[in-house]
């Protein structure tokens, strides 16, 4: 068990703070050092987080990240980091395909874990990850950060009070040319769009249009483009919800596009700039006037509200996130599972 998990009065009084370690030293994880860096200097989460560890397979590497972001442990190995008795949070991030091992990992040896998305490579994966979740009592939630952060309570307000009228569909699309990287080719680390960059327009519609508003998914019309190593490149999915609203969701590593998220109702509709992302949330009319435009707070980095939210619900004892509890997580996962199967994609470690 870590030090505070369901320790809030505990916590509150030693004065420690809940250390924070990241597991890999990729480009994702320099961001999250970032955030860390910029939380524990903020007056708002200061007396919350503590960057204090990096592990990576290289011990140089390890070190080198160490020192650039004055962590307080550099690890060459991940057992290293999961033996470490003052580590109370790992944000995991590796590629999908090793979530679910290093997930596992890391909550049996009494570490609650911040698993970037997408959470596992496929349901089956995930389950298994949710049920040692359970089995320890060690929080596990995935680090979608467009589920934690603040506009989405603004998107669902402007939605829930009518001002656009009755919602019947939405479209969200994310893409970027990054096919270029190793990882989102290979077929072996769960590549390809959909899990890496798809991801993001699913879980827009599922917050704007599906589950956040009672709606469950009747029906699915997907097709990909594949790459010349199997994984998809670019594709698009057409969502039919049981109240015959639908939602379509577009994405691509082979091109740019312009993020956008765009909510319509019998009364006008609403535009995000950069689902990714939200910068600020435009509403029109039905003459496509615009009405007002609401701006997003200013933050950090992005990545501190799930940071936060983390640190407080292993505080509080909890498995899993209120923000991103392990159902959405189990049901974007099957969705994801359910697209790829109509396109004939399994990985290889699937087979």
């Amino acid at each position: 068990m870590s030090r505070f998990n369901g320790k809030r009065a505990e916590f509150e009084a030693s004065g420690d703070k809940v250390n924070v370690a990241i597991l890999g030293a990729g480009n994702i994880a320099h961001t999250m050092a970032d955030t860390l860096t910029k939380m524990a200097a903020n007056e708002q989460y200061t007396n919350l987080i503590h960057p204090y560890a990096v592990a990576a397979r290289d011990a140089a590497r390890a070190q080198a990240f160490a020192d650039q972001w004055h962590l307080d442990k550099a690890y060459g190995s991940y057992e290293e980091l999961m033996e470490d008795p003052n580590v109370d949070l790992v944000y995991i991030a590796t590629p999908h395909s090793l979530h679910a091992e290093q997930a596992i990992a890391c909550m049996r040896a009494g570490k609650n874990v911040l698993v970037e998305k997408s959470f596992t490579a496929n349901t089956t994966q995930a389950r298994d990850t949710l049920a040692v979740a359970q089995e320890t009592g060690m929080l596990c939630t995935e680090a979608i950060w467009t589920r934690y952060m603040p506009s989405r309570a603004l998107i669902n307000e402007i939605i829930g009070s009518g001002e656009i009228g009755e919602v019947r569909s939405a479209s969200a699309n994310l893409c970027y040319p990054v096919w270029k990287v190793p990882r989102m080719t290979d077929p072996a680390c769960a590549g390809g769009a959909l899990l890496d960059v798809g991801v993001y327009p699913l879980n827009f519609l599922d917050m704007v249009l599906g589950a956040d508003h009672g709606r469950t998914i009747e029906r699915i019309s997907t097709s990909m483009i594949p790459h010349e190593t199997g994984v998809d490149a670019q594709n698009s999915t057409t969502l039919y919800y049981d109240d015959g609203a639908m939602g379509v969701a577009t994405s691509s590593m082979m091109v740019s596009s312009d993020r956008g998220g765009y909510v319509w109702g019998t009364d006008g509709y609403l535009m995000v700039t950069n689902i990714n992302n939200p910068e600020t949330i435009d509403i029109y009319d039905n003459d496509h006037r615009p009405v007002r435009s609401v701006a997003v707070p200013p933050q950090l980095t992005g990545y501190e509200y799930e940071v936060a939210d983390a640190a407080n619900a292993l505080l509080d004892g909890k498995t899993e996130c209120e923000a991103m509890p392990h159902a959405d997580t189990i049901r974007i996962m099957e969705l994801m599972d359910q697209i790829r199967n109509v396109w004939g994609l399994k990985f290889p470690f699937e087979a």
